[in-house]
């Protein structure tokens, strides 16, 4: 049977007719699905800009929806779960994003560490350790080592976060001595609520050969003399602290003066405090000073002379107590005014305590209150 060529040359526009439509019918969809895929994006970022975040985790949810390959999206719906509270929700978008086949190792990593943060807001403790565990050798390890510091001083795991800031200080991320030795300390106090004496005086040992210069190692020793009555022993180990550290010595400056009485060591100790009191006027040591010298006239004398050189409300309270004539009123107004003072305040978050704390109870920080009140500062 003859061929016949017309039939060819006129199939050859036709297909390539065909051929023009199909291609263009698809580029118009591609280009409809990347058009309102961005679209409901910006829509998000643009309500959570405003501070709508209910109307912004729509928009995301809608956008994750009609291109579920969008990592960008995942990681913007998991950050703002997590940022309203909602961790449950925030692991699932993550797992998600770790149950998918074609994620790259990076996008991978980084999913775990979102993850990690899930659990570790959400309080799930053994699952954020595990989670940050599985991030040692990635671009995250640095971030990781210092989220497992945090969980293990968290949980109270003091031998774990000494190790925790060990391999980060080797890392040269950082020096963790002062840390360390805050661990050490906490060590101390477990060995003792134990009965485990040795161990505790071990643990104390440790935290003063890492931080040298550390106030609190010495001071709890001090601390610890005193309680079992080696008050000889006490007043070395705050002797120490006062070279080291002299800003930190008003903490236990009443402890001192205690100790010093027991052994018949007052005359000693009250020169001393004086001279520091010179010095750094305060009045916890102004308050050990008339621990070991009760006399009314001198008493009087170093509180006016206090007054004058370091003017606060709680001075004058001292001082108007002083005098037989002041009136009960004018007393308990002054030292109900001087009673927010009395408090110690954290550096870091303003957490506002009665008494010191080496930790911070509020935001965790440690050595950020000031050994002062808030008036002497």
């Amino acid at each position: 049977m003859d061929f016949d060529l017309g039939w060819l040359l006129l199939a050859l526009p036709i297909a390539f007719a065909l051929g023009w439509i199909g291609s263009r019918i698809d580029l118009r969809q591609w280009k409809r699905e990347q058009k309102s895929s961005p679209k409901t994006y910006y829509t998000g970022l643009n309500l959570l800009l405003n501070e709508q975040q209910d109307k912004a985790i729509d928009a995301f949810i809608e956008a994750v929806q009609s291109d579920p390959d969008t990592t960008e999206l995942h990681f913007a719906l998991g950050n703002l779960f997590r940022r309203r509270g909602e961790f449950e929700r925030a692991v699932r978008v993550h797992q998600h994003l770790m149950q998918r086949a074609d994620l790259s190792a990076t996008e991978r990593e980084r999913a775990q560490n979102a993850l990690a943060q899930d659990y570790m807001k959400a309080g799930l403790f053994d699952r954020a350790e595990e989670a940050y565990r599985a991030l040692e050798g990635t671009p995250f390890d640095t971030e990781a080592r210092l989220a497992l510091l945090q969980l293990h001083e968290r949980s109270r795991d003091w031998r774990a976060a000494s190790d925790d800031a060990a391999r980060l200080e080797a890392a040269g991320t950082g020096s963790f001595a002062s840390r360390v030795a805050h661990h050490w300390c906490e060590l101390a106090h477990e060995a003792d609520e134990r009965g485990d004496a040795a161990g505790a005086e071990a643990a104390l040992a440790h935290a003063r050969a890492i931080a040298p210069a550390s106030p609190r190692p010495w001071a709890q020793t001090g601390q610890r003399h005193a309680q079992r009555g080696e008050h000889a022993l006490a007043l070395e180990a705050w002797a120490q602290l006062r070279q080291r550290h002299p800003g930190a010595f008003a903490l236990v400056a009443a402890d001192y003066a205690s100790s010093a009485a027991a052994i018949g060591r007052s005359g000693e100790a009250r020169e001393l405090l004086q001279a520091i009191h010179t010095e750094q006027p305060s009045l916890a040591l102004l308050q050990a000073i008339d621990c070991l010298d009760a006399d009314p006239a001198r008493m009087r004398e170093r509180h006016a002379a206090h007054l004058a050189v370091h003017p606060t409300l709680s001075a004058a309270a001292v001082v108007l107590r002083d005098a037989a004539t002041t009136p009960a009123a004018v007393i308990a107004a002054v030292d109900r005014a001087s009673k927010p003072l009395q408090r110690y305040r954290c550096a870091a978050c303003g957490f506002e305590a009665q008494r010191h704390f080496w930790q911070c109870p509020g935001c965790l920080s440690w050595d950020s209150f000031p050994p002062r009140h808030i008036e002497e500062q």
